[in-house]
């Protein structure tokens, strides 16, 4: 309700718009009004005539009712419990002093809605931060993938490591168990051969043992590599190292059959790697190779692409109706980015 104050202010408002030209109907439309409301306080002189009283349920608990709810609920018998436990056994014992939902209602009220039970309470995983790279050498993936044995129940795993900006693999092994130490040692081997320097690189992978031992983490910090974890039991977190997985085991030459040795399987793994560096052209990276991107040389290799194309359609114009194909080289990769990647995407993690 509107006081008697308040409505004159607003009937001279409106007036004053009025006389200034604007249509009454208008005006009224810019404060939300109806021009009825309008007329019918013009109308009454003395103000709203009903009575203001705040409506209260008939149902609702006294201060009496909601102090004993309280004192059950955290009394040294129900303390540990949860309302949908407490409920039924004050029923057992011939009593009721509210339903579960009033119970739940009083102790929100009273910021007492916790974890009442000995299990660990569920925690909020938020997404990893976002990350991008705009050259090689500053953000890796890495994970540990199966390979079968002729033994069943027992696997070889592949520890490969890649560089997100230029999809290169930049390292690799196959060892027959999952330790931290034998993850320690691949990337302490890629920080020499890379020459990376203290802070340069980001390492995302997932929540494994290997990837949070404290073999691992203690050659991360030395080595001066920045860690970033997925999120528990999301994958999609970590898409890189899935997708060049994927590829691997889709190859046309992937064994039929599982790898009696753990030879076998370095053997077969060292022939991938060569191809997927030197020979797959990569549709993400503009169809150059990943070695190729890691060497800087995917720049001009689609200068002379363009080249080609523009001569092609100057010599057959009416072969394209739109522009030519698009071989601009990709400047930024992104991890997990927002819905659109940003300029503010951080690429470090801090």
């Amino acid at each position: 309700m509107t006081d008697l104050a308040a409505r004159k202010t607003i009937l001279a408002l409106v007036d004053i718009a009025v006389d200034s030209g604007a249509r009454q109907e208008q005006a009224c439309a810019v404060i939300s009004m109806s021009v009825r409301t309008l007329q019918r306080w013009r109308k009454e002189t003395d103000g709203d005539q009903r009575p203001g009283r705040v409506q209260q349920p008939r149902n609702r608990l006294d201060d009496v009712a909601r102090q004993r709810i309280l004192a059950v609920a955290n009394s040294a018998e129900f303390g540990h419990l949860p309302p949908s436990q407490i409920v039924p056994r004050l029923a057992d014992q011939g009593s009721f002093i509210g339903s579960e939902s009033t119970f739940y209602r009083v102790l929100r009220e009273a910021n007492q809605v916790r974890h009442r039970s000995a299990s660990r309470p569920a925690v909020e995983r938020s997404k990893p931060r976002a990350l991008s790279a705009t050259q090689p050498n500053e953000l890796y993936s890495w994970d540990i993938t199966y390979l079968p044995t002729t033994i069943r129940g027992v696997h070889f795993y592949l520890y490969l490591f890649l560089d997100i900006y230029s999809r290169k693999i930049v390292g690799w092994q196959v060892y027959d168990e999952e330790r931290s130490d034998f993850a320690a040692e691949v990337i302490s081997d890629i920080c020499a051969r890379e020459k990376v320097r203290p802070g340069q690189v980001v390492l995302h992978s997932d929540n494994g043992s290997p990837m949070k031992g404290a073999s691992m983490l203690a050659t991360l910090q030395r080595l001066g590599v920045v860690p970033s974890l997925s999120r528990p039991a999301v994958s999609n977190d970590n898409p890189f190292s899935e997708s060049v997985f994927k590829t691997l085991k889709y190859r046309s030459d992937y064994p039929e059959r599982a790898f009696e040795h753990v030879s076998d399987a370095r053997q077969w793994v060292s022939g991938f790697v060569d191809w997927y560096n030197n020979e797959h052209r990569h549709s993400a990276i503009r169809f150059v190779t990943p070695a190729q991107r890691h060497a800087g040389l995917d720049e001009e290799i689609l200068r002379r692409r363009h080249v080609v194309y523009t001569e092609a359609k100057a010599r057959h114009p009416y072969r394209w109706s739109k522009e030519t194909r698009n071989w601009t080289p990709v400047t930024v990769v992104y991890l997990n980015p927002a819905k659109e990647p940003n300029r503010d995407c951080q690429r470090r993690a801090a």
